[in-house]
């Protein structure tokens, strides 16, 4: 059959790449698919990565993820830029389609599209993102040492990770748009006990503000009862932004499809990543899920990594057992 493969994979972040490298290595003809030139997805835009065991010290998410690519391709894996906009998982074989009505046809599937952190939409966020503006205390936290730094949002995530940032920063303040938390009560109490935890109620970002060299130095906060906006700075040291208002799955084209959580995520069988059917909630069998649209406990590099693994072994024992 034209253009079959063993295993196609959609997307190259972190999980992609790594299932890429488990599936040709395993002799399966392989091809990731990414619909953006560069690879690496959320961690591309990190400046410098430090928790990642046997990384290089000082290399930042697209080095990182461009030596992932490259081990892959070292094994035969193919790599195409692409948008797919519609797939067929119903068939023994499954199909994806791209815009111009290109089919790629393989014997099994694993679907890594990541997910995208939800934004304030304030000017200068996207600007400096990664530059002083982060979205995962955990992989940034040492780079805010004895910093004051600003937490954005309520619920039980931001909560925690502000408590977490405590351990790095000299001054922690959760920004929140209402005049009460989200998060459970038992992370509430917690965080109301730290003394260098503060809380600005009632409070939206108007504007994050820096240097395009030195990059972000102050935020702009708005009072959404009195309407009245302070810019908060480090005096002469920098600050740091953590947005921590949640994350959006990548799952659009195939939530209808597959089984999801409340939140959009993938919900997949923990031993083999399997997905799951919306109607039944049964495996699907030669689909599987990697990385950050799945839902998980933790969300980094090294669990996607890990996810990428385990979805390419479960599809090379799918592939031998259905094919063979």
């Amino acid at each position: 059959m034209e253009n079959l493969y063993d295993l196609i994979i959609l997307g190259a972040g972190p999980a992609g790449l790594s299932a890429g490298l488990y599936g040709a290595r395993g002799m399966m003809k392989t091809l990731v698919i990414e619909k953006n030139m560069l690879v690496g997805g959320q961690i591309s835009t990190t400046s410098e990565i430090e928790n990642y065991p046997g990384g290089m010290i000082s290399e930042s998410g697209t080095e990182l993820t461009m030596r992932m690519k490259d081990q892959a391709i070292n094994f035969g894996c193919e790599f195409k830029t692409d948008t797919i906009v519609d797939i067929d998982l119903d068939s023994k074989i499954k199909v994806l389609t791209n815009e111009l009505g290109i089919e790629y046809k393989a014997k099994s599937i694993i679907l890594a599209t990541g997910a995208t952190p939800r934004s304030t939409g304030a000017p200068g966020e996207k600007e400096y993102t990664g530059r002083g503006v982060s979205y995962c205390a955990t992989c940034d936290a040492f780079f805010i040492k004895n910093l004051e730094v600003f937490v954005i949002g309520g619920g039980d995530t931001a909560v925690e990770e502000a408590i977490f940032l405590t351990k790095f920063a000299k001054k922690v303040n959760v920004v929140h748009r209402r005049d009460q938390l989200r998060a459970a009560k038992s992370i509430q109490e917690k965080a109301f006990k730290n003394k260098k935890i503060n809380f600005i109620w009632n409070t939206v970002v108007d504007e994050m503000k820096g240097d395009p060299i030195k990059g972000l130095e102050s935020i702009v906060l708005k009072n959404k009862i009195t309407g009245k906006v302070i810019e908060y700075n480090g005096g002469n040291e920098p600050i740091g932004i953590f947005v921590l208002v949640g994350n959006i799955p990548n799952t659009e084209l195939f939530k209808n499809k597959l089984l999801v959580n409340s939140g959009g995520f993938l919900i997949a069988d923990e031993k083999t990543l399997n997905v799951k059917l919306s109607s039944t909630g049964n495996n699907l069998e030669g689909v599987y899920v990697a990385g950050d649209c799945r839902e998980k406990l933790l969300y980094q590099v090294i669990t996607a990594t890990a996810d990428g693994a385990i979805a390419a072994i479960a599809s090379e024992k799918y592939v031998e057992k259905v094919y063979n």
